[in-house]
């Protein structure tokens, strides 16, 4: 199977890297840095077992068919990567990787239903510098077919990917990343203020703020009917008894959790996206509960205002203090 992989950020050189050295013909497909970065000096993955330099083939544009064309572009890029691509996407499948619910929604009306995989990506990466990737912690890569059901195809897929990655196949894929949208609600705040996740929530008070954002958004979500459903190794008891627990305990748990998810710093999608200078996934997280609030006319004044204010990050350049985050969501 000929494989394309479009984005050369954090995910896509990962997921680039792990099917190269499995001997699966694949082609990264990144921007003219990243492309010239890595045909000069090669791919290097800093793992957490290690550090390896690969020469991954790579181009700015997809220059031939392939069998699989795998999005890992941030939910805003899906679209633009799609028409700079498309002249050689009439035949192919396509898996989305983005966070949200919004990846495949966006990819749809380009292919039949039947062309289109989604799946959740359960490891985490950060994007160092073109043609550098620092690989964070292992984790599950779900697949699965959103709007048909799941087919032979979508397990040759699988045993591909299990080459390079611990790959479940599943038929609730939606239930899931309404699950998975949650894990990634904590990415706001070091967002804010410019932080990796260790450094941000070593911050009781922004420990309190990350469980506050939570209780107000799964009422929103239940009360829209969305089911959610558990990840292979995280249970959907876990967030909805977090939502449930007095704030002090849930923030002990969130200071816990979020300050060892790695040995090196690790950067939330949101603000990677920031510090590269491009607009984020702000939207398809904290603001996809706010536009399901806004539908059924209930409120969600945290989120609305984390969303803001990340917007204004976005806008100007400048993040805000720590404490300038506790004032305005009265921390302090």
């Amino acid at each position: 199977m000929k494989i394309a992989v479009i984005g050369a950020g954090a995910i896509g050189s990962v997921v680039a890297a792990g099917l190269f050295k499995s001997n699966v013909d694949v082609l990264l497909v990144g921007r003219a840095d990243q492309v010239a970065a890595i045909k000069e000096r090669g791919l290097t993955i800093k793992r957490f077992d290690g550090t390896e330099t690969l020469n991954v083939p790579v181009a700015e544009r997809l220059d031939r068919e392939f069998d699989l064309v795998i999005f890992t572009t941030k939910t805003q890029d899906v679209d633009d990567a799609y028409m700079q691509n498309s002249e050689f996407m009439e035949n192919c499948l396509v898996l989305a990787t983005q966070n949200g619910v919004q990846g495949d929604n966006i990819l749809s009306p380009h292919f039949f239903p039947e062309r289109v995989i989604s799946s959740i990506v359960m490891f985490g990466a950060t994007y160092v510098k073109p043609g550098e990737v620092t690989y964070n912690f292992p984790g599950d890569w779900i697949i699965g077919k959103r709007f048909v059901m799941n087919d032979i195809k979508v397990h040759e897929i699988a045993d591909i990917l299990k080459k390079s990655f611990s790959v479940e196949v599943t038929d609730n894929i939606l239930g899931m990343k309404w699950l998975k949208l949650f894990v990634n609600f904590n990415n706001c705040i070091p967002a804010l203020i410019g932080k990796s996740m260790q450094e941000t929530f070593t911050d009781m008070d922004l420990c309190r703020l990350s469980v506050s954002l939570l209780k107000e958004a799964l009422p929103i979500v239940q009360s829209a009917n969305i089911k959610l459903v558990s990840l292979p190794q995280f249970p959907v008891e876990r967030v909805q008894g977090l939502a449930a627990m007095p704030l002090e305990q849930g923030a002990g748990i969130m200071n816990k959790t979020l300050t060892g998810l790695s040995k090196e710093p690790l950067y939330g999608s949101i603000l990677q996206s920031i510090l590269r200078g491009k607009t984020s996934e702000i939207d398809f997280i904290n603001g996809e509960v706010v536009a399901i609030a806004s539908g059924m006319r209930m409120d969600a004044p945290l989120n609305r205002k984390v969303v803001r204010m990340v917007h204004t990050v976005e806008e100007t350049g400048k993040f805000f203090s720590a404490e300038e985050v506790k004032k305005e969501f009265s921390l302090v």
